[in-house]
């Protein structure tokens, strides 16, 4: 929670799979001492409480029911980052392969967007200091954000860099799915390729990790930056 000491500050991060926008958000929280939002893990925590109950998304009216009722706890915090689903720690079943080949179906459908929004909000506004990245956060859940940053790469570069963090737990055409097939679905219903007036573009295809850390921390205001015990 912010406080008398620690001014205001919400910057959002959107950006296509694989830009870097976990890694960098991270970091920045981190560093500027503020809370952490991944927005996509909770479209990804609606798709796993729909599929544990049979809820398939083609069922519109089912899925924007569950999204409005759903009994979950988000933890934003930049080194332990939690959801929990009716107080189960769903974490770790969050980025599993078959979560992400479904989160697409469930999180394109508008009134459950809508619904999980409103929860973001809620969550922004009660942190005070926040870092929160995902699809439609810098348009739609945060347009009146201190910095709106849309953080972009080729998509070669986006691919190598999944296939990394997977350390080979796929092969190239999977990755390429997940990343470049990923995109498109979402492009159905969120726009994040090219940034709305005031988002500030950063290309991140030559970029370090540290050099777009330290792009974003440049860009956030100075008397924003800092809490006065900095």
């Amino acid at each position: 929670m912010s406080t008398a000491r620690e001014p205001k500050l919400v910057i959002a991060i959107d950006g296509p799979s694989g830009a870097g926008k976990s890694s960098t958000s991270h970091l920045v929280a981190e560093r500027l001492g503020c809370a952490y939002l991944d927005t996509g893990s909770m479209y990804r925590a609606l798709a796993v409480w729909c599929s544990d109950r049979g809820i398939d998304a083609a069922d519109a009216q089912a899925v924007i029911d569950a999204a409005r009722d759903l009994p979950m706890t988000v933890s934003p915090s930049s080194t332990d980052f939690a959801i929990a689903l009716d107080g189960a720690d769903v974490t770790a079943r969050l980025h599993l392969p078959e979560v992400s080949g479904m989160v697409s179906g469930y999180a394109g459908i508008r009134d459950a967007r809508n619904a999980l929004n409103e929860k973001m909000r809620e969550i922004i506004a009660q942190a005070g200091r926040i870092v929160a990245e995902g699809r439609d956060i810098t348009t739609v859940v945060a347009p009146d954000a201190d910095l709106r940053i849309l953080l972009q790469a080729d998509a070669a570069r986006r691919i190598a860099r999944r296939e990394a963090e997977l350390n080979g737990a796929a092969d190239t055409t999977t990755v390429t799915e997940q990343v470049v097939g990923r995109d498109a679905k979402d492009a159905a219903s969120s726009q994040f390729e090219t940034p709305a007036p005031g988002v500030v573009l950063i290309d991140s295809t030559e970029l370090t990790l540290e050099e777009v850390v330290e792009k974003v921390i440049d860009l956030v205001p100075e008397q924003l930056r800092w809490p006065e015990e900095h």
